[in-house]
């Protein structure tokens, strides 16, 4: 008799569990509800959203929007960003020429000040999404696109023929195919590093120098074509050159899968922390190391390593 009354409490206590765990179901399912959109679905939701506002399609109509633009998701507020015009789809921040012009900024063009970044008041500034180019194609995947990439992407041609003695770049049909070669890279950028790795004296005619050497900096990089071959070398260089009159270089760079970055040695320091390279090149980057006794020396040296490192300037 006992055993019998075990087994019927045991069937009783399991019910009484099933019925909480189906009452507590039951409140967060109410509970999610009422509280508003899941987090996947504001998700998802922002992302056509910003899709739609993109390519100029309609909403989805779930969201209200006011006056101003602004979208209201429960007690969220969303502001969309606009698309910027096609004027602007090669729009750098705060390195607009025209600006500094307009604004009459007196700036030391021998310290190459105008080459730096100027930003304009917040009420001259653009707050929207840059546009690709009409008919731009996904790009070319590395390692392929360190010799060839899509010209309707970069739309520019204009250094394959100011720089066809050097053989930067070369337009061939809808794609822009890079040779490798140079300011000085008479041979190709690869019989380039290998000289200077034997000028070094470092085995195997390889710049990596056994691993001891992984990290340049490129200064007056042109399309980066120094760079690119550096990869094969287990080398990470970052190439630097400035918005001149070859403006588009570092676009080629980027577009590449070259790391690059747009700058100059000018009266600021550039955004690297000390002792970040191992090697500074600079081949005819037109430079004038010696000004203001030598505060450009002291910069690379700065971002050098010091003892072993070395620094090779080709002006």
């Amino acid at each position: 008799m006992s055993r019998g009354r075990g087994d019927g409490d045991q069937t009783k206590r399991f019910v009484t569990w099933i019925v909480v765990l189906s009452i507590l179901c039951g409140c967060f399912y109410l509970y999610s509800r009422n509280s508003g959109t899941s987090a996947l679905e504001y998700g998802s939701k922002s992302l056509r959203k910003l899709g739609s506002s993109y390519l100029g399609g309609d909403d989805d109509g779930d969201e209200t929007t006011n006056k101003s633009g602004e979208e209201v998701q429960g007690d969220i507020i969303l502001k969309s960003i606009p698309v910027c015009d096609d004027r602007h789809s090669e729009l750098i921040p705060c390195l607009d020429r025209n600006l500094i012009y307009q604004t009459r900024l007196k700036l030391d063009l021998s310290l190459m000040e105008h080459y730096e970044r100027h930003c304009p008041v917040p009420e001259r500034r653009f707050n929207c999404l840059i546009p690709p180019p009409p008919g731009y194609k996904v790009p070319i995947k590395w390692p392929k696109s360190r010799d060839e990439v899509w010209k309707v992407n970069i739309p520019h041609t204009h250094l394959a023929s100011e720089k066809s003695d050097q053989n930067w770049m070369v337009v061939k049909g809808d794609k822009i195919s890079f040779p490798g070669g140079g300011t000085h890279f008479h041979y190709g950028a690869d019989k380039y590093i290998a000289s200077i790795a034997n000028m070094l004296n470092f085995s195997n005619n390889n710049l990596n120098n056994e691993g001891r050497l992984r990290t340049v900096l490129d200064v007056g990089c042109g399309v980066a074509s120094f760079g690119g071959y550096l990869l094969s070398s287990d080398i990470i260089a970052m190439s630097l050159a400035p918005n001149d009159v070859h403006q588009n270089q570092i676009q080629f760079a980027l577009e590449r899968g070259i790391p690059a970055y747009l700058g100059v040695l000018g009266t600021k320091r550039l955004p690297y922390p000390s002792r970040s390279f191992e090697l500074a090149h600079c081949s005819r980057c037109r430079i004038d190391w010696l000004q203001r006794d030598g505060i450009l020396l002291l910069e690379l040296d700065r971002l050098l390593r010091p003892g072993r490192l070395l620094c090779i300037l080709i002006s």
